[in-house]
């Protein structure tokens, strides 16, 4: 990319642009920076102490790492643009930054406005900011997606992505014994940062059958061919479990974990390609802890806050990454699951049309191209990792779904079968599941999938509770929907800051950034 110089007075009357950067991973970063390039005042902002996000966590500074580029990826690359970005004179840096808030100005043809609570987020002394951005871009990933499973409730039962931030973060292990299991090639990196960090991998279990992921990564082959630097990482992953002695097993997932006050073992079955066990061919595994994930889930708390359109349960966006929202641009896994390299791609995108840039631009391109690619390459994931229609057939009845109001299977199914109470709204009200703490960012999906599920009409298994499983996830009316509405509070705020006036700390008074 070439600067723009043009770009810095566009709709601003004469000043650079001020754009507002949520998110400081792959996707976040490379949108600053291109919005820096693009002549705009850039303020990039994240949850975190330091940049990166999940994939270039880092060590804290006592103890970090002598060679970060033997942990990460592309490290290199990224402590490049970290430098530039933050030493910008263009550019401020705030972290320990939750946005809390997106509120549409009367006018609103522009970016609404961006409530920030700045500080630790167990502190005590958290103030208030609002920004007032020429535009906004989001870039706020993607958590684990689990399927609930008899016993995932139990300490010792993690997240794939909990799993790895401990280890590559702060270099702690969840466990002596371990097993990775799921879905997608996330279990990978996961296995090889535990391996790293000292925990015992005793096997990593893909839920898909071997047909299913070969068919889905061998559909139009000549496209992989652009994704050299991916099958380099999966050659690296795999020579590492192939050292460590770490099976890969296909078309086996965990059913259920039990334990006497934490998880002790583990129950494994060999699935058809539906995800639906097969009889006999269960095994227990004794372990200290397991790591699980089936998938990524968008964080789309401010994207349906800003008033963003989904589609398919991503962030709906044009080819120059604009989203339906005046003012609003979106970047990476909250468009669509593809690999840090398509968020860099997307972000570049992102933040140079943010700035004013415009992105038919013959130097962005090649930009537009890996884009392009990465989209390809979301949709290759998708074919060759989906969640099966059958997982549902792991449940119990007093199997819990959503954890934190203790709601079983067996009270969600009633509530969604019985005529009076059958909408999804009124079955979330009335099991208080997706209510809890957690806001539905772990039980929404499963929620709405099973909301949506119509009774069998043959005998069924567990106890009368086995859904119809014809119904594919993606052909789910409101999945996404039911699972995200649209509310003014986007994040936990506590009652006293929210009646504090915003401000900022006396060392930054007098900066640049519009706020108010």
């Amino acid at each position: 990319m070439t600067r723009n110089t043009d770009a810095r007075a566009r709709h601003t009357g004469g000043r650079p642009r001020h754009v507002v950067v949520v998110g400081a991973g792959p996707a976040g970063l490379a949108a600053a920076a291109a919005a820096l390039r693009a002549g705009a005042r850039v303020t990039l902002l994240d949850a975190s102490d330091r940049p990166g996000g999940q994939y270039h966590r880092m060590l804290p500074a006592a103890y970090e790492a002598e060679d970060n580029g033997r942990l990460h990826h592309g490290w290199d690359d990224f402590e490049r643009l970290r430098t530039h970005v933050q030493s910008h004179p263009r550019a401020e840096w705030w972290p320990d930054s939750a946005v809390w808030a997106l509120e549409r100005p009367d006018d609103t043809t522009s970016a609404p406005h961006v409530h920030v609570l700045r500080g630790p987020a167990d502190g005590t002394e958290r103030y208030r900011s609002v920004l007032t951005p020429d535009a906004l871009v989001l870039a706020t990933g993607a958590h684990d997606r689990v399927l609930p499973f008899p016993g995932w409730q139990l300490p010792g039962v993690f997240t794939a992505g909990a799993a790895q931030a401990l280890a590559k973060g702060e270099r702690v292990v969840v466990g002596d014994e371990v097993v990775v299991a799921g879905s997608g090639p996330f279990l990978l990196p996961v296995a090889a940062s535990l391996l790293e960090a000292g925990s015992d991998v005793l096997e990593v279990l893909e839920a898909n059958p071997a047909s299913t992921v070969l068919r889905g990564w061998s559909r139009r082959p000549w496209e992989l061919a652009a994704q050299s630097g991916k099958a380099a990482e999966l050659a690296e992953y795999t020579g590492l479990l192939a050292r460590h002695r770490v099976p890969y097993r296909l078309g086996r997932a965990v059913i259920e974990a039990r334990g006497d006050g934490r998880v002790e073992e583990v129950v494994t079955a060999r699935l058809t390609a539906d995800w639906t066990p097969v009889p006999g061919t269960e095994r227990t595994v004794p372990v200290d802890a397991l790591c699980v994930t089936h998938g990524f889930s968008p964080q789309l708390e401010l994207p349906v806050a800003a008033g963003c359109a989904l589609s398919e349960g991503f962030v709906q966006v044009d080819d120059a990454q604009r989203t339906t929202a005046p003012g609003v641009y979106a970047a990476g896994e909250i468009t669509g699951i593809a690999g840090a390299p398509a968020a860099r791609a997307e972000g570049l995108l992102a933040g140079w049309t943010a700035a004013g840039g415009d992105p038919s631009d013959r130097t962005v391109r090649d930009v537009v191209r890996r884009r392009d690619r990465g989209r390809a390459f979301a949709a290759r994931l998708a074919a060759a990792h989906p969640i099966g229609t059958g997982w549902p057939g792991w449940l119990r009845p007093d199997t819990l779904i959503c954890r934190c109001e203790e709601t079983d299977y067996r009270t969600l199914r009633a509530a969604a079968e019985d005529p009076a109470t059958g909408a999804p709204r009124a079955v979330k009200l009335g099991t208080r599941a997706g209510l809890g703490p957690c806001q539905a960012r772990m039980c929404g999906p499963a929620v709405a999938d099973l909301c949506a599920r119509r009774a069998p009409d043959s005998a069924p298994a567990h106890d009368g509770l086995a859904p119809d499983r014809s119904v594919p996830e993606r052909a789910v009316p409101g999945l996404a929907s039911a699972s995200h509405h649209r509310r003014p509070v986007a994040q936990p705020i506590r009652l006293g800051e929210l009646a504090a006036s915003p401000g900022r700390p006396p060392e930054e008074e007098g900066e640049h950034t519009d706020e108010r």
